[in-house]
């Protein structure tokens, strides 16, 4: 079965055939659940004049922002981008586009776009900007906005565990959008706290099958918390 083995060694290997102008789909919400060796193996390429759709752009230093100091992305998908200054810089010079997307919106983009559906209707947003210049239906009485979905070059995933064959389990809030990017992507890199062996995972704990993974590489995270908030003795 060792055709069917998708872990690899380096994160060079890992993010082979990431080209400049590619679409990245990044899983992850704020801090939690990001792929930070992949993201530092793309700042580490240098790749330039990528669209990246992720529900945030990081941090000023960490994660995604991390790919903002080279002028990397020329354009963010996104939901939430108030935590970092130099995104907020980027884009009122106009050095990056932003389409900013209801967050259920955007998971239900990458959603439909792995599951082969190229367009869904949605009454979020409609008669906001949001809705501009898109196509409109009735349904049960009420407007919807046809939103088109999202598919990637590359996905770029973080899970607790995987298998050899690349099927993933989530730990936790930390599985937020990484399973509807897992799918998303033409060539989907998986990294992971733990790689075990076919069969340690149990099929009915598994939550994204390996058919919808290419690579798996064994990380390890610092797992930042992006804003502590203590309550005084």
């Amino acid at each position: 079965m060792a055709g069917f083995d998708k872990v690899v060694s380096s994160y060079e290997e890992a993010m082979a055939g990431l080209e400049d102008n590619m679409t990245v789909i990044a899983g992850g919400f704020g801090l939690c659940g990001i792929p930070e060796g992949l993201i530092g193996q793309i700042k580490k390429m240098g790749v330039t004049g990528l669209t990246v759709v992720s529900n945030n752009c990081g941090v000023d230093g960490f994660g995604l922002g991390v790919l903002l100091e080279d002028r990397q992305i020329r354009k963010m998908i996104a939901s939430y981008v108030g935590e970092n200054a130099l995104f907020e810089k980027q884009l009122l010079s106009g050095e990056l586009e932003v389409e900013l997307t209801p967050q259920g919106t955007l998971a239900e983009k990458m959603r439909a776009g792995g599951a082969g559906i190229p367009a869904f209707y949605t009454a979020t947003g409609y008669g906001t900007p949001v809705g501009e210049g898109k196509e409109v239906r009735e349904f049960n009485g009420r407007p919807h906005i046809l939103e088109p979905s999202i598919t990637g070059d590359f996905a770029i995933v973080k899970a607790w565990k995987a298998d050899r064959y690349g099927n993933c389990i989530y730990r936790h809030t930390a599985q937020n959008f990484n399973p509807m990017a897992a799918t998303a992507g033409k060539i989907t890199v998986v990294e992971v706290e733990e790689i075990v062996e076919p069969g340690d995972i149990p099929p009915s704990q598994i939550h994204t099958p390996g058919i919808y993974v290419n690579r798996v590489i064994k990380g390890s995270f610092e797992k930042r918390i992006e804003r502590k908030v203590t309550r005084s003795a």
